[in-house]
C-alpha cells in the first residue's frame, strides 16, 4: 500500500530532480476533501493495523495506535461533541498540549466539519476570552494543568459563547472528564452530507499568530489545507511510509500541523510524539535514540541546547533526515551537527499562514544558513516595493505569486472578521510576508529578517540574523537576537541581546572578545555596539525570539 494516499492526490510523487519536482509537482484538491475520512479513515479501510501514533511522557506512559483505533475514538468524540450541539462551523478550542487526545479531537471535529483552535497552554486569562469572543468559540477541551484550566475559568464569565469545558488526563469540578465525555458514545459516524457535509473551501482551523504587540490575527485554513503539507512532509522532512518521524513541537502552534499531523498521515508516516514537561536535552536526544527514529524536526534553538550536551554518547543513525522550522538557522549549529552525526540539516521556511515555501529538499544539497529554494505551487519571488521581481544578490520581500492564477493549497484564505486584512494580504496577486531574503546565482535563498527588523545605522542596512549567526559560531553564545538600538549620534547602533552557555560569565572581556569576533567573521561595520546579557530571551507563544519588544524597551518605536 505504499504512497496509496499520496497517489489520490499527486499525479506524481517521483521526480529526477528539483527543477522537475518543481515544474510537475501538482496537488488535485478535491471539491470536498475531509482529512478525518480521507485519511485517518480511508487508511483504517485499507491498511487496519497500520500504525499511526506512537505516544509517550514523562511519567512512564506509552501507548501506541493504530488508524483503525484512531478513527473509532475519533467517531466517539465526534458523537459526543454532536450530542452537545458542535456542529459544521462550530468553533472548539483545544489546549491539550502533546497529549494523545489532541490527534483524537482533530480528527472528530475535522469529521464534523467543525473549527478547531489549536492553543497554547501559555495563554492567560485574558488570551483566552479574547479567542473566544472573537471566534464565538462554543466548547473548550484543556489538559488538567492547574494553571491553563485556572485561566479557563477566570476567563468564562467574559466568555459568554462557551457553553461546555472537557478537561483530560484528570478530574476538575464544572469540567467533563474528557473519558466521561466520550464513555456512552457510539464508534459509528457516517459522514455528514448535504448541508452539513463540507466542501474543501470551508473553514476547518484557525491559528491565533502571537504578535508582539495589538491583538493577535486570526489565520483561516480551509479543509484543502492539509494537502498543502504533502510537499512539508513528504519533500522536506523525507518522511516515510511506517517509519517514525517527530516534529518537537506542542499542539498550540502551527508547527503541529506542519510536522505532527496532516502531510505526516498523508504519506502513511507513523507519528512519534512525546509529551514532555518541560525540554531537556538529554531527555530528547535519549527518546531520539531509545524510538529508532527515522526523520526528525525541530527548532533551531532546540538544537542549540542539545549542541551543548555530548550529543556523540547517543545512537542517533536511524534517524536519516534531520530538518528545522520555526527560525532561521545558524551557519555553525549544521556545520557542529554535522560534525557530530554525520548529517546535515535540511532548514525549512515559512509561516502559521502556510505549508512550508522554501526548504532544502531531497534533490537540493544544504547550503549552511540557507534556507533552500522555493516549494512547487507557490510562485515564491523577491520582489521590490514596486513588486518587481529583485536581481541575485539584492534584498527583496518574500511573496507568494500568482494567487489569482491558481490559488495554492495550504496557503491561507484571510484573517477571520477582518475582511479589509484579508483582501490586503491575499485578495491580489501575491502574498507579501513582509520577510526579508536574498537569493544568489543557483538560485539559493538566505534570510535577512523581518522587514522591521533589518537595522539601518549610519547609511547602511544591516539584516539582523547575519550578525547573529556570527555570534553563535563563538562557543560562548547559545542563542541571541539583535536589534537597533538608540545612539545619540549614529541614530540608531547594533545591539546584541545574549543568553550565555554554561561555563561563561558577563564580563566587559567578554564583550570585547564577541565584538571582535563579528568584526572578524562579518563586515567590521556591523559588530554590536551594546553587548547586553540575559538569561532568556523574550519570545513569542509560538517560541518566536520578540525583536520588537526588545527595540521597544530601549526605546525604539516603529
Amino acid at each position: 500500500m505504499a504512497d496509496y494516499i499520496l497517489k489520490k492526490y499527486c499525479p506524481r510523487i517521483e521526480f529526477d530532480s528539483y527543477e522537475d519536482f518543481f515544474e510537475n509537482f501538482r496537488i488535485e484538491v478535491p471539491e470536498a476533501f475531509n482529512f478525518g475520512f480521507d485519511v485517518v479513515d480511508e487508511w483504517a479501510r485499507v491498511e487496519p493495523e497500520k500504525k499511526a501514533l506512537v505516544w509517550c511522557d514523562d511519567h512512564g506512559e506509552e501507548r501506541t495506535f493504530t488508524f483503525t483505533e484512531l478513527s473509532a475514538l475519533s467517531n466517539r468524540t465526534a458523537n459526543a461533541f454532536r450530542a452537545l450541539g458542535i456542529g459544521k462551523g462550530d468553533v472548539v478550542m483545544c489546549i491539550l498540549r502533546r497529549r494523545w487526545e489532541y490527534w483524537v479531537c482533530a480528527v472528530a471535529l475535522c469529521k464534523l466539519g467543525a473549527t478547531i483552535i489549536p492553543a497554547s497552554l501559555q495563554l492567560t486569562k485574558k488570551d483566552v476570552a479574547y479567542r473566544a469572543n472573537s471566534a464565538n468559540v462554543k466548547a473548550i477541551v484543556c489538559v488538567d494543568d492547574d494553571y491553563v484550566c485556572t485561566q479557563v475559568e477566570l476567563a468564562m464569565p467574559e466568555s459568554p459563547t462557551i457553553k461546555e469545558k472537557i478537561v483530560v488526563a484528570g478530574e476538575r469540578d464544572g469540567w467533563i472528564p474528557f473519558d466521561e465525555f466520550i464513555a456512552d458514545a457510539s464508534e459509528d459516524f457516517e459522514r455528514p452530507t448535504g448541508d452539513a457535509g463540507v466542501t474543501s473551501e470551508d473553514i476547518m482551523l484557525m491559528y491565533f499568530t502571537s504578535g508582539t504587540t495589538g491583538n493577535p490575527k486570526a489565520v483561516l485554513h480551509n479543509f484543502a489545507h492539509p494537502l498543502g503539507h504533502i510537499i512539508t512532509a513528504k519533500y522536506w522532512q523525507q518522511v516515510q511510509e511506517d517509519k517514525l518521524h517527530m516534529s518537537v513541537t506542542d499542539s498550540g502552534w502551527a508547527k503541529f500541523g506542519w510536522g505532527k499531523i496532516y502531510g505526516q498521515w498523508i504519506a502513511g508516516a507513523t507519528i512519534f510524539a512525546y509529551d514532555m514537561d518541560k525540554f531537556v536535552p538529554t531527555q530528547l536526544l535519549q527518546k531520539m535514540q531509545d524510538h529508532g527514529l527515522t526523520t526528525f524536526c525541530a527548532p533551531p534553538t532546540m538544537y542549540r541546547f542539545m549542541l551543548q550536551e555530548d550529543v556523540a554518547a547517543y545512537d542517533l543513525s536511524s534517524i536519516q533526515n534531520f530538518a528545522t522550522a520555526g527560525e532561521p538557522l545558524n551557519a555553525e549549529v549544521t556545520l557542529a551537527w554535522e560534525r557530530l552525526t554525520g548529517k546535515k540539516i535540511r532548514e525549512g521556511f515559512g509561516q502559521t499562514e502556510g505549508p512550508v515555501l522554501l526548504a532544502t529538499f531531497p534533490w537540493v544539497e544544504p547550503r549552511p544558513g540557507s534556507m533552500g529554494k522555493p516549494s512547487p505551487l507557490l510562485g515564491i519571488q523577491l520582489l521590490d516595493d514596486e513588486g518587481v521581481r529583485v536581481e541575485d544578490g539584492e534584498e527583496g520581500a518574500i511573496c507568494v505569486t500568482g494567487l489569482r492564477e491558481a490559488y495554492p493549497p495550504g496557503l491561507f484564505v484571510g484573517y477571520y472578521g477582518d475582511e479589509e486584512r484579508s483582501r490586503e494580504a491575499v485578495g491580489g496577486e501575491f502574498y507579501n510576508l513582509h520577510d526579508m531574503a536574498w537569493r544568489d546565482s543557483d538560485g539559493y535563498h538566505f534570510f535577512v529578517g523581518r522587514n522591521d527588523d533589518v537595522i539601518k545605522c549610519s547609511g547602511y542596512r544591516i539584516g539582523p540574523f547575519e550578525v547573529e549567526s556570527a555570534l553563535v559560531e563563538h562557543p560562548a553564545v547559545v542563542e541571541c537576537a539583535v536589534t537597533a538600538a538608540p545612539d545619540p549620534i549614529r541614530g540608531k547602533v547594533v545591539k546584541a541581546t545574549i543568553v550565555l552557555a554554561r561555563g561563561y560569565e558577563p564580563s566587559d572581556e567578554l564583550v570585547k572578545e564577541l565584538q571582535n569576533h563579528v568584526k572578524r567573521t562579518t563586515a567590521p561595520y556591523k559588530y554590536p555596539r551594546i553587548v547586553e546579557f540575559v538569561d532568556e530571551l523574550p519570545k513569542t507563544i509560538g517560541g518566536k525570539i520578540k525583536r520588537k519588544l526588545i527595540r521597544q524597551t530601549d526605546g525604539i518605536h516603529d
